[in-house]
C-alpha cells in the first residue's frame, strides 16, 4: 500500500538505509520522509499516526545498526535548512535538532562562547546528542541546556524547560518523537582561544578513534567508573571478531565492519563482548547503538 496522497514530494519509497549509518548496514524503510518545514513534519506526523504507520527518526547514523529486512514504517530524516538553523543571541544559541553537533561547537568556538568545546569529536546531530545526553569527563551537553522544543507523535509541539527534564550518564528523559530545536546558555570567551583549546582536544579525541574513512561504531556506553576500551582490555576477550566485523586492535571501543558485514554479526560480537566482559569485571554494558 503506497503513502496516502498528497505527500509525493517528500517521502519515497523503499529507500536503501544503509548508505545513511555508519556502518553501512541495512535493508530498506517502506517509506522515507525529507520534509521542507515543520509544517510538513506536522502533516506527515500526523498522516503516518492515523495509518498506524510506525515513525522513526534518523539523525546522524553514527550510532545506529539498522537490521537486513530494514523497517516497516516511515522513517524521518532532518536534512532540510528549517531543521538545520542556528542563531546566536548574546550568550544563548538556538539550534535545530538536524544540526551537526560538530557545526555547534565550532560556531560557538568561533564566536567566542565556551562550554561545548569538551564535546568535539562526537558524531551525529544535535537532536541525538540530547536524546542520549552526549559528554565527556568534562560535563555533558545537558548541562548548557535551557530549553528544548519537542514534537510528539501527534504532532503537536511544545517547550520544555531545562528544569522540567532529567539528565543522568548518557541519557535523558527527552522521549519524545523529534527535538525540533534547542537553547543553550553558555559563557563569554576569548574567541582565538577557544578555537586553540578546540582544536588541541580535536586532534586528541581522533587519536583514540579509528580512521574515518573506516565504517565503525560505538556499540557501548562508558561506565562511569571505568572506559569500555579498558573493560574490554581487562576481559582479553579472544578473536573479537564476526564475520566482516570485528572490534577495532587500536581503539577496542569501537567496532568496525567490512563490505559484507551484516547485522547478525554485529549483534553477535556484541553479545559475546558483553559477556566476556561480564564474566571478567562484573560489569554490564549498556549499549549505546539503536538497533532497527
Amino acid at each position: 500500500m503506497p503513502f496516502p496522497k498528497g505527500f509525493e514530494h517528500i517521502v519515497r519509497e523503499q529507500e536503501p538505509l544503509a548508505p545513511y549509518t555508519w556502518l553501512r548496514i541495512g535493508g530498506l524503510a517502506r517509506f522515507f520522509c525529507e520534509p521542507n518545514t515543520p509544517e510538513e513534519l506536522e502533516a506527515v506526523v500526523r498522516k503516518a499516526t492515523a495509518e498506524n504507520l510506525p515513525i522513526r527518526l534518523l539523525g546522524g547514523g553514527s550510532n545506529l545498526l539498522v537490521r537486513e529486512n530494514g523497517v516497516d514504517g516511515l522513517v524521518i530524516w532532518l536534512s532540510a535548512p528549517a531543521f538545520c538553523h542556528l542563531h546566536v543571541h548574546d550568550v544563548q544559541v538556538t539550534a535545530g535538532g538536524g544540526v551537526k553537533l560538530a557545526h555547534l561547537i565550532s560556531r560557538c568556538a568561533a564566536e567566542g562562547l565556551e562550554g561545548l568545546e569538551h564535546l568535539v569529536g562526537i558524531p551525529g546531530t544535535l537532536g541525538g546528542a540530547l536524546h542520549g545526553n552526549s559528554g565527556t569527563l568534562n560535563g555533558s551537553i545537558g548541562d548548557h541546556l535551557v530549553s528544548v522544543r519537542v514534537m510528539n507523535s501527534q504532532g503537536e509541539i511544545t517547550s520544555r524547560p531545562a528544569q522540567s527534564l532529567e539528565f543522568a550518564h548518557r541519557k535523558s528523559s527527552i522521549d519524545d518523537l523529534v527535538i525540533l530545536d534547542a537553547t543553550f546558555q553558555l559563557h563569554r570567551g576569548d574567541a582565538k582561544a577557544i578555537m586553540q583549546r578546540l582544536q588541541t582536544l580535536w586532534i586528541l579525541k581522533k587519536s583514540h578513534q579509528p580512521p574515518l574513512a573506516t565504517p565503525s561504531i560505538i556499540p557501548f556506553v562508558d561506565p562511569a567508573a571505568e572506559s569500555v576500551a579498558d573493560l574490554i582490555r581487562r576481559s582479553k576477550i579472544t578473536s573479537p571478531v564476526e564475520g566482516k566485523v570485528r572490534l577495532s586492535d587500536t581503539h577496542p571501543a569501537y567496532l568496525t565492519s567490512a563490505p559484507g558485514a551484516t547485522s547478525d554479526q554485529v549483534l553477535a560480537l556484541v553479545h559475546r563482548v558483553r559477556e566476556a566482559v561480564a564474566k571478567s569485571t562484573g560489569v554490564q554494558l549498556r549499549l549505546h547503538m539503536e538497533v532497527w
